[in-house]
């Protein structure tokens, strides 16, 4: 894969408006809000990594929201029960059990 390809996927998975088409109803008005604040506070040259910031996240969101099992997963997590349970360890190999 070229670089200038690589550049195309990420422009297109970081796209504003194909991400909100991936959102669930109920989260594209908190999309479009931060999205809104993030580009006005991108006329600050300093800041503009905060608009790439939200896209980013937004769009890991966009993908988590479309797995078939989100909800049941997120109920999992919400309840404290355990779904499907990975160790960090063998998760992360090399982890040593604290942050970074």
């Amino acid at each position: 894969m070229t670089t200038a390809s690589a550049q195309h996927m990420d422009h297109n998975r970081l796209d504003p408006e194909k991400i909100l088409r991936r959102l669930p109803v109920g989260e594209r008005e908190r999309f479009v809000h931060e999205y809104r604040s993030a580009l006005d506070a991108a006329h600050e040259v300093w800041r503009y990594r905060q608009l790439q910031e939200v896209l980013h996240l937004w769009n890991l969101r966009a993908v988590a929201y479309g797995q078939a099992d989100f909800e049941q997963r997120a109920r999992e997590a919400a309840t404290g029960q355990q779904g499907e349970f990975v160790p960090a360890e063998q998760a992360f190999p090399g982890w040593a059990g604290g942050a970074r």
